[in-house]
């Protein structure tokens, strides 16, 4: 795989890979397979990830910073294999890649709005009108799977509420006293969701459209259980990049 700079000197094609997903781990996987030259770039929110071997790990400092580590190191793609709520990466990435010239491929797994029960759900637009929404439906026992950032957003409108809040690792902060803190990892089966739907009570579920199959037992079990659903739709993608669903569309790409 090679490219040629805006100089015409041909380079050898170094792929950066903006990861922190199971896309971006096994994206880099396969080029590490394949001897392609690459990077995993993490932004070092979770302390034991599961990654290949070529990984650095902390912010750029915004598009500037981004644009300046792909000139420096000659990078000639860069794939954006973010979480789907990760919007201000992806958006450095499209503001950083635009400026230099630099291909820009973005890996997004497909949502769930075509899951049967979409329709059924109540589909908001950020984490303050999950929470309202939430606080409208009355007295509910709620599994809150938004993430360790997100979840303590929840605390002023939901802080009287039962909550399970559900996290890779604890928040920054104290949660309120009704709540309780599950620590776990996914993917989850459905067995492992109808436990913890059971044991807890659960009735109402908050999430995000995350898509794929590794979370989405919860929404199976949901339905079984008469459960209602909160989701927060996804952030717009910007232009300028090639989007695709998975990482073997990826690798097609990325092919000479």
């Amino acid at each position: 795989m090679a490219a040629r700079s805006r100089r015409g000197a041909t380079l050898t094609n170094v792929i950066l890979i903006l990861g922190g997903t199971r896309e971006g781990r096994e994206l880099g996987q396969a080029l590490d397979r394949l001897g392609v030259a690459h990077v995993v770039s993490l932004a070092g929110r979770t302390t034991d990830p599961l990654v290949p071997r070529s990984v650095r790990v902390g912010g750029f400092g915004g598009p500037e910073g981004l644009a300046e580590y792909l000139a420096e190191h000659q990078v000639t793609t860069v794939v954006d294999a973010t979480h789907p709520f990760a919007a201000t990466m992806t958006e450095n990435a499209a503001a950083a890649c635009g400026e230099l010239g630099v291909r820009l491929i973005r890996v997004d797994r497909p949502g769930w709005q075509d899951h049967p029960d979409a329709d059924a759900w109540h589909w908001v637009a950020d984490h303050g009108e999950a929470a309202t929404t939430v606080a409208s439906l009355g007295e509910r026992r709620v599994l809150l799977t938004v993430g360790r950032q997100h979840s303590l957003a929840y605390a002023p409108v939901l802080g009287r509420h039962a909550v399970v809040a559900r996290a890779a690792e604890p928040p920054d902060g104290p949660l309120p006293a009704p709540w309780r803190l599950v620590l776990a990892r996914g993917p989850f089966g459905l067995d492992d969701e109808r436990r913890l739907f059971a044991e807890h009570g659960i009735d109402c579920l908050v999430t995000k459209d995350a898509g794929g199959s590794a979370t989405e037992a919860k929404l199976t079990v949901a339905r079984e259980v008469g459960a209602a659903v909160v989701i927060i739709r996804r952030p717009p993608l910007p232009g300028g990049m090639e989007v695709v669903p998975d990482v073997a569309a990826a690798l097609a790409l990325l092919s000479p």
